[in-house]
């Protein structure tokens, strides 16, 4: 049976593997990976150039999963993500020929610069593990994961990303800038490899990956912090900034994420810490705020932030 530390120990090994390439990106990548092993989708959410590609791909080489890249663009089908029927003429007959959704994780770049429809063709694959065209339904490989990135700061061409869509993602992670000594290092590296790409070592297998997956699905989670999970999320609907507060999946998100990082840190059981280790990435983006407070400048980030200063936890509990 894998164990919690068994579990700790690979899922670090991914991380130093990807930080050997990725430059100081511990805290972003450590959510990313949580969300991965507690079988979730990432939105990735920041200006360019901060090295959201680089992280998705060298999370997928660590992890040694078909990975595949999909550039949004306003001119983006649905078939082109998810595959359509063509004629074959020599068979006489049409066949499916499937579109870059049938990996296991799927880099869909700049997300929010393709239309709703082409949007929302990912709903089903992110939720079902499958895809339906025209009638009929296809399974998709396991594991499967969304790895999205999307530009929050320019707004002309793009489309903003629906409520259901932004649920679909068990978080969203912003990256921000390196402070300036990593960013030496990252010139540093990249003059010392003398080429542009940098690859990672594989450090897991797909079987593997799905070991270490139902290894999370055994670790427990307390009652108190059960409870502090609903707290949180239905804190959120009662704050003044918000018209739609955080769903039950919400909740569940906390649980899950939770889960991964309890075993990231080599225990088989949930702290609050962990908890608030994801609050802010798991319920900031799941909020619609009042349209009064958008001229303010408030965010979902700063509404959970202050939550979490204010919901109190398990008795304890480290504030």
């Amino acid at each position: 049976m894998t164990t919690a530390n068994h579990i700790g120990t690979e899922g670090n090994a991914v991380l130093d593997a990807v930080g050997a390439v990725v430059v100081g990106r511990r805290r972003s990548l450590r959510l990313a990976l949580a969300a991965i092993l507690a079988g979730g989708h990432v939105l990735l959410e920041d200006v360019p150039g901060l090295g959201k590609t680089l992280m998705a791909r060298s999370l997928a080489q660590a992890l040694r999963l078909d990975f595949k890249r999909l550039q949004c663009t306003p001119d983006l089908l649905p078939a082109d993500v998810t595959g359509s029927f063509t004629y074959d003429p020599g068979d006489r007959d049409f066949t499916f020929r499937a579109g870059p959704v049938f990996t296991g994780l799927l880099l869909a770049d700049e997300i929010n610069r393709t239309p709703p429809k082409t949007q929302s063709a990912l709903l089903e694959a992110m939720q079902e593990r499958q895809v339906t065209v025209e009638g009929r339904t296809f399974p998709l490989p396991r594991p499967f994961h969304v790895l999205a990135t999307a530009n929050p700061v320019e707004y002309e061409g793009t489309y903003p990303l629906p409520e259901a869509q932004l649920d679909r993602f068990l978080l969203r992670v912003d990256v921000g800038y390196p402070p300036a000594e990593e960013e030496v290092e990252v010139l540093r590296r990249r003059l010392a490899r003398r080429q542009e790409e940098a690859t990672v070592e594989p450090v897991l297998d797909t079987d593997r990956l799905l070991a270490l997956q139902q290894g999370v699905e055994r670790v427990a989670v307390d009652d108190d912090v059960l409870r502090y999970c609903v707290d949180l999320a239905a804190a959120t609907r009662d704050h003044p900034a918000v018209e739609v507060g955080a769903s039950p999946r919400g909740a569940q998100a906390l649980v899950l994420v939770g889960r991964a990082l309890a075993v990231l840190d080599g225990r088989d059981f949930v702290l609050p810490e962990d908890v608030k280790e994801c609050a802010v990435p798991a319920l900031a983006h799941r909020l619609t705020l009042r349209p009064e407070t958008w001229t303010s400048g408030t965010t979902g980030v700063e509404v959970v932030t202050e939550l979490l200063g204010r919901v109190p936890g398990p008795a304890g509990s480290r504030s």
